[in-house]
């Protein structure tokens, strides 16, 4: 387990992911009869649903367990401050979800074949709310962010990196579950999560909880 995720990334990972179960699963829960807001611009009604992206939506998943393995094992410090960036953002995109709620409308999937069959899932498991910003977008950038800042990462890595964060924002609306002005919002809050995190040395929260919790172990 030490060589996948080192000791000292596994309060900061399981804080972040703690935090982003919080934000997307719970809030949602009280928010369930509040107003929500469709954000469509008319250029939205134009895109087409092209349902085999939704592979590229779903693979979205993978990457983040591989871009945050990458960030959390290049260094303490990038550890820290993207983990503490993370929860930061998230906490944001809470505030977005509880005083602007948003909904789309989505289409009624037509045929049999795989990818119109992952698509229906997908609707059936995720409802068209909590979209703005997308957490989905801003996974994907924040890896691809970060690995430009790690130091281990191949170059190839990193523009494989970003042609698949591309991918991966294209899939959201081309798969209808998100709407076009949710994916800048997403880079903008990722982006000035990290931000506040740099200034205000948030990443040296989880340097004083680790060395109390675990002293010299780590």
């Amino acid at each position: 387990m030490s060589k996948l995720v080192p000791k000292y990334a596994r309060l900061p990972l399981l804080t972040a992911l703690a935090i982003n179960c919080f934000v997307y699963f719970v809030l949602r829960l009280f928010l369930r009869d509040a107003a929500h807001y469709d954000l469509s611009l008319p250029i939205d009604s134009a895109i087409p649903l092209v349902p085999p992206f939704i592979l590229i939506y779903i693979l979205a998943y993978p990457q983040w367990v591989l871009g945050y393995m990458i960030i959390c094992r290049d260094s303490e410090e990038l550890c820290y401050r993207v983990m503490a960036g993370e929860i930061i953002s998230k906490l944001i995109c809470g505030l977005f979800f509880i005083f602007l709620p948003t909904t789309m409308s989505q289409p009624e999937v037509v045929g049999d074949g795989i990818f119109e069959k992952l698509t229906r899932l997908i609707y059936s498991l995720d409802a068209p709310d909590n979209l703005f910003p997308s957490i989905h977008c801003a996974e994907s950038w924040l890896c691809f962010r970060c690995a430009l800042e790690a130091k281990k990462p191949s170059v190839a890595y990193k523009w494989g990196s970003l042609v698949f964060t591309l991918l991966v924002f294209a899939s959201t609306v081309l798969v209808k579950q998100h709407v076009l002005v949710d994916i800048p919002a997403a880079v903008i809050v990722a982006e000035l999560g990290q931000y506040i995190s740099r200034r205000a040395g948030a990443g040296r929260c989880f340097e004083k909880l680790n060395n109390g919790i675990f002293g010299d172990s780590l």
